[in-house]
């Protein structure tokens, strides 16, 4: 175990004075010093952690990096090392050794001196392959028009079939969820034996994954999604045994997909002069899906929209997992899965382009100058692909010796096609950069739109470096800001702010029936839904102001949540947002979703919850612990508060090393319990949700309370330089550190400046990345 995953959570108590005092010396100064950091460091810790604090495989492996204070330190070697004789270095000799271990290693600063990060040559990562794949294609067709409503819209025909002298009128529907039972639709115009319904729009695919579509119902009908000439689910004709079909298909998250549903109410009896004689049988229609780990519903309004966009292409291979053990998708290593992978895409991009090719390329082969028009396809399709115009040896290459191979130039437009998709001027970030010029004006759009939306440049971007102007930072902030308005950047920084939450950990919220009898799946989705409902109405917002996300009091509820919570709401409401005590909640951080995720079956955690506050939002370092601990269970010390169980099995000095800092965080949530409701006793007893938290600047600040340690963290520069961070990686890909050691700070300073908009600060982060000035330059020794 090293000493920097140890540190992890200790509280400096040692002078400020004196670590001052011995960090003001030079190292050269204190070199032959009988009591120098050094000698210390070699005399006691280097036997065990490597001369360099490199780890040594026979007792601590890891290296000791970390982001703690000297006084952090200082405090934690005093109590604890070396392990073999604790308090044997305290006082000013323990000061010195860690102020040694700081400055030669351990800070951040010593670790960009030792080993300048850089940015790497990275290939794109899955998300970024289905996306570019989606606007590679995508380019070739029509833009979806504005004005879309919410809802599908519908068109209602006074018979069977879908003819225009049938349409009784059109109208915008919602949602799909009717039950017609044996009465005409709309009581005057449609008799109510026979009748057609025609829904037509689009549909919003929150997440990537696959979607199952359910149609409930005893009639005819035909479901398209995506592909309007292919139905998914077709049954029409066929005679129907059952009112549920169903069928699935892989959904890119953040797209909307073109939608058809018709739906067709038949005439009873064999002679239509006879059928209006007999009652009318019911009828009903449900649009129903399951979303990716979610339970099965009515396919919401918020998901609906009245206009008809193209089609998307859609990756269907399977790709090998990114690599997020840095925090985010670093796409910097190679694979064979992942090299089969890419060659499996191409070969079916190459079908499906070749299906869609009279479409795509608005010709035929047969056509007359149709061979050229192909040509010139191909010869747009690979700029686009290359993300900058093709010289004329690569023209020749990649387009003019495909045609010259074959006769047939349909199969001249698929080995295009595959050649590009595989070459590693499609695959890799900038590979063909100019070596002479870091800030070439294709490569700079290519940064400002993977940074904004994980996919290629659009026409604004191209034209911009087609006329040399993305070479000023304002030009480049100019083109962020229209980006980040577009529907793909919200996908994004939906999808960044629910990974910066963990939800991506919370696997299982079932909990224990006897204690939580009404807490069932429904109750579960419903709160992911509410959740991600909030995200998304701060990501709509004009401010996107990242505080709200913390001290927002409000919370979007149903009537099912409503119920369960104890808030006064009609049963059958949707969601909206409703307002509560707001002493008590604190925005996302005591969302039930959140507080139920970081809980046990039967109890809270603080421990959990104290953990993500430390990590995510506060940005700090902690080791994994060293063995799987069971927690106390309840029933065996029933007289004991949760609060009360962690901190008897957590005493220890070595768990202490973490929980010093996770503990006392954590049990500021203690208010609420493992399904987020609001409490005030537990086992008899009043909650104490008191907690400490020492920054790193030593100061310690005290909490009563969740919506107390909402508002330090609004506030704290640690919370702020954190979420720069992370937003950062997960956007550029690259370690912040390679463009700068004081590009944090700057984004930080910016970040506060701008009231902490979410939506300003990706701008000054595409802006810093995609002016490559860093690159090249180190400033190791700026200071």
């Amino acid at each position: 175990m090293t000493i920097s995953r140890r540190i992890g959570c200790f509280q400096a108590t040692i002078g400020a004075a004196i670590v001052l005092a011995i960090g003001a010396f030079p190292r050269d100064a204190v070199g032959d010093d009988p009591l120098s950091g050094e000698k210390i460091y070699q005399a006691k810790c280097a036997s065990c952690h490597g001369v360099n604090g490199q780890g040594k495989a026979d007792s601590y492996a890891q290296p000791l990096v970390g982001d703690k204070s000297i006084g952090e330190l200082t405090e934690y070697i005093s109590k604890s090392m070396p392990e073999d004789k604790p308090g044997t270095c305290v006082g000013d000799e323990a000061c010195r050794v860690s102020t040694y271990i700081h400055e030669s290693f351990y800070s951040s600063t010593a670790q960009e001196r030792n080993k300048p990060v850089r940015v790497e040559l990275s290939r794109l990562t899955v998300r970024q392959y289905r996306n570019v794949m989606a606007d590679l294609v995508g380019a070739f067709r029509p833009v979806a028009p504005d004005g879309s409503r919410r809802g599908l819209a519908a068109k209602y025909f006074k018979t069977r079939e879908f003819e225009a002298k049938d349409l009784a009128f059109e109208r915008i529907d919602p949602v799909v969820a009717f039950d017609f039972l044996d009465k005409s639709p709309d009581g005057e115009k449609i008799p109510p034996h026979e009748f057609a319904i025609r829904w037509e729009g689009g549909i919003v695919a929150p997440d990537t994954g696959e979607y199952e579509f359910h149609i409930r119902t005893d009639q005819s009908f035909r479901f398209w999604i995506n592909d309007l000439k292919r139905p998914l689910i077709d049954a029409y004709v066929q005679s129907k045994t059952e009112n549920d079909d169903r069928a699935s298909i892989f959904l890119i998250g953040g797209r909307t997909y073109p939608l058809r549903l018709e739906f067709s109410k038949a005439k009873q009896g064999v002679q239509d002069g006879k059928a209006k004689e007999l009652p009318p049988s019911p009828a009903s229609v449900f649009l129903e899906w399951t979303q990716p780990h979610r339970v099965r519903e009515v396919v919401p309004a918020r998901c609906l929209s009245s206009g008809a966009p193209p089609e998307v292409c859609i990756v269907n291979t399977p790709f090998p997992p990114d690599d997020r053990s840095s925090g985010w998708e670093k796409a910097t290593s190679i694979s064979k899965e992942w090299d089969q992978a890419t060659t499996e895409a191409a070969v079916e991009i190459a079908a499906y382009i070749d299906r869609h090719l009279e479409e795509l390329s608005s010709t035929s082969a047969d056509a007359p100058e149709g061979t050229l028009r192909l040509m010139e396809f191909c010869h747009q399709f690979a700029t686009r692909a290359f993300r900058r115009p093709l010289d004329n040896e690569q023209r020749r290459i990649y387009v003019e010796r495909q045609f010259e191979k074959t006769n047939d130039p349909r199969i001249a437009v698929n080995r295009v096609v595959l050649l590009v998709l595989k070459s590693p001027r499609f695959l890799y970030r900038e590979l063909g950069a100019n070596p002479e010029n870091a800030n070439d004006p294709y490569d700079v759009a290519s940064r400002i739109a993977f940074a904004a939306w994980d996919s290629l440049p659009d026409q604004g971007l191209r034209e911009s470096a087609e006329s040399g102007r993305l070479v000023k930072r304002e030009e480049i902030v100019a083109q962020a800001q229209r980006m980040v308005q577009d529907s793909r950047t919200r996908s994004k920084l939906r999808e960044f702010i629910l990974r910066w939450l963990r939800v991506e950990r919370v696997v299982d919220l079932s909990k224990d029936a006897d204690q939580f009898p009404d807490f069932d799946s429904l109750i579960a989705d419903d709160l992911r839904t509410s959740l991600e409902l909030s995200v998304d109405e701060l990501l709509s917002s004009e401010a996107t102001d990242f505080r709200q996300l913390l001290l927002a009091d409000g919370l979007f509820l149903n009537g099912r949540l409503a119920k369960f919570y104890g808030i006064d709401l009609p049963v059958d409401s949707e969601f909206q947002k409703v307002s509560l005590d707001s002493d008590a909640r604190a925005g996302v951080l005591t969302h039930p979703y959140l507080m139920s995720g970081f809980a046990y079956r039967g109890a809270s955690s603080p421990i959990h919850r104290g953990v993500f506050i430390a990590r995510s939002l506060l940005g700090r370092t902690l080791r994994p612990p060293p063995e799987a601990v069971t927690p106390i269970a309840s029933k065996l010390q029933p007289d004991l508060t949760t609060r009360e169980r962690v901190g008897l099995q957590t005493r220890q000095e070595s768990c202490q090393s973490c929980h010093s800092l996770i503990n006392p965080l954590g049990f500021t949530f203690e208010q609420f319990d493992a399904v987020g409701r609001f409490r005030k006793e537990e086992s008899g007893k009043q909650i104490v949700s008191t907690g400490t938290y020492r920054t790193r600047e030593g100061d310690i600040v005290h909490f009563n309370g969740a919506r107390e340690v909402a508002a330090f963290l609004a506030d704290s520069s640690e919370t702020h330089s954190a979420f720069v961070q992370q937003l950062f990686h997960f956007s550029i890909k690259q370690p912040i550190q390679a463009y700068g050691s004081k590009t944090k700070e700057t984004l930080r300073h910016e970040f506060e400046q701008e009231n902490f908009s979410i939506r300003r600060l990706l701008v000054e982060i595409i802006a810093t990345a995609a002016l490559n000035e860093a690159r090249n330059v180190s400033d190791s020794n700026s200071d």
